[in-house]
């Protein structure tokens, strides 16, 4: 992708629909309804009260990125800000998922985050779904990547996307199993959200079967690439396969895992794909601890230690830190897809630098996309595979970078101790002697922040998708077996 992030993903790596929803049991959490915090009640402790208190504020600011800066009238969240941009599909997902965290969390009420909840699945059920050009959402069910802001259509040329949406779905269905009262609001959620879910048709996106193609555009018809090995996509395919309405073979996980590229890095053996966003997507609402399929089973592990040895091979990787980057180290380690500094090459001390604006960054033994650029959320949304490790960073990065990355939406989205030529940047500041700082937040790394931080608090994502019965159908249909999925309620 480009700095404006407006081509299609794989560049880095209606009205009358009969409504299905009714009542989805719900997660068993004590509702805030007063504002309050006193509405959830945290699994995992921090170590002292100063730390709690920073992750305390760390989850309200990044919260208010979606509740102050969504459109009060579609609910489509900002790709980012405060820079003006499109909306975003993804972040909408991201978007949906933090409001039952605000209403657990006392940020805001049970009523009004089941309001803002509604206002974004009613837009999203009415929006124009056809194949013109400009004008329309989407197609077939799915969205596309962006949208403009104001009216929900079409952004620019951008395609339709079947990982935005499946994030998106992922956020609606998150709702659909946390609002689970018999108020008016909450059964017009779960109505929505089911039809919304229902509405996706996984199985024209079947371009080239058994696997599910990155998208479509009116002018050149499906995009000529697959979803096949290991990467953010794995939550398209289980709720691809979890469809009750167009659900894709079982075959197609097979055909994903397939793909998949089992090696070592930094002393860790795991699945590779660099950027951390890849081993953290799809467990920001499924919980993948103790539940395996097929291809884990064969290795005796599941996702979720695969992520954690992801994140310690990060972990490592800056500590050994074979580029010479400034500023890597136990307080500054993080790869994943954000924004730089400048596209092109600069000397640096005497040594010839390549940089870079939006990109994949990342470390494994699959590649290395590395310019010295650290984001924050990285180390954030690994917090419950290696706390032990991602919350004295996220401190440290709090002391020593203060309000230059750490504002009223929490932090910002990256950072590079290298990058401090005092000339012009295609994005963010160059503060002389610190480095380059950006000044927005983007939403597609906001979301995992906070769920991933609510997750290991509470475990509130991971409760409600749990109980949610076409994500259980999904992963049984995919080959999942053990853990909480033996006892799950859902199609067996």
């Amino acid at each position: 992708m480009n700095a404006l992030r407006q081509q299609p993903r794989v560049a880095l790596l209606a009205a009358g629909f009969v409504l299905l929803g009714g009542l989805v049991a719900g997660c068993q959490h004590r509702a805030g309804t007063t504002g309050a915090r006193v509405g959830i009640e945290d699994a995992s402790s921090f170590g002292s009260a100063h730390e709690t208190a920073f992750m305390d504020t760390l989850q309200e600011r990044t919260f208010h990125y979606f509740w102050d800066l969504c459109n009060p009238q579609t609910g489509l969240a900002p790709d980012r800000a405060p820079t003006p941009s499109f909306a975003s599909s993804a972040a909408t997902g991201f978007a949906l998922t933090a409001y039952p965290i605000g209403a657990e969390r006392g940020y805001v009420t049970r009523a009004a985050a089941a309001s803002r909840a509604l206002t974004t699945l009613r837009f999203l059920w009415t929006a124009p779904q056809d194949t013109s050009a400009s004008g329309a959402a989407g197609y077939r069910g799915f969205f596309y990547h962006f949208l403009d802001p104001e009216t929900g259509t079409r952004f620019a040329d951008v395609e339709l996307s079947t990982v935005d949406t499946a994030l998106l779905m992922a956020g609606a269905l998150c709702c659909q199993s946390y609002f689970d009262r018999a108020d008016p609001n909450e059964t017009q959620i779960r109505a929505l959200a089911d039809s919304l879910y229902a509405r996706v048709d996984w199985r024209w996106a079947q371009i080239r079967p058994p696997t599910i193609g990155h998208g479509w555009t009116p002018e050149g018809g499906h995009l000529p690439y697959d979803w096949r090995g290991y990467s953010e996509a794995m939550i398209l395919y289980v709720l691809a396969i979890g469809s009750p309405t167009h659900p894709v073979a079982p075959e197609a996980w097979s055909a994903w895992t397939a793909g998949y590229v089992w090696g070592e890095f930094q002393g860790q053996e795991h699945l590779g794909f660099g950027p951390l966003f890849g081993h953290q997507y799809t467990h920001c609402w499924i919980d993948l601890r103790g539940i395996s399929d097929a291809y884990m089973r064969e290795r005796g592990t599941d996702y979720f230690e695969n992520s954690r040895r992801a994140t310690l091979a990060q972990h490592a990787y800056a500590l050994a830190n074979p580029g010479g980057w400034r500023g890597y180290g136990e307080r500054l380690w993080g790869l994943t897809a954000c924004d730089g500094p400048v596209h092109g090459q600069h000397v640096i001390e005497g040594r010839v630098r390549s940089f870079e604006t939006y990109w994949a960054r990342g470390a494994s033994f699959t590649g290395t996309n590395d310019d010295g650029t650290i984001c924050p959320a990285a180390a954030a949304a690994s917090l419950p595979f290696a706390p032990e490790l991602v919350l004295p960073t996220l401190l440290a990065m709090r002391a020593d970078h203060g309000d230059l990355l750490f504002g009223p939406y929490g932090f910002r989205d990256a950072l590079n101790p290298t990058f401090d030529l005092r000339e012009r940047v295609q994005h963010g500041r160059v503060v002389p002697g610190r480095g380059w700082y950006d000044v927005d937040y983007l939403g597609i790394d906001q979301g995992p922040l906070l769920a991933m931080i609510e997750n290991h608090r509470s475990g509130l994502i991971w409760d409600c998708l749990r109980r949610n019965p076409h994500v259980v159908r999904g992963l049984r249909a995919a080959g999942f077996t053990g853990g909480w999925l033996e006892a799950a309620e859902g199609d067996s």
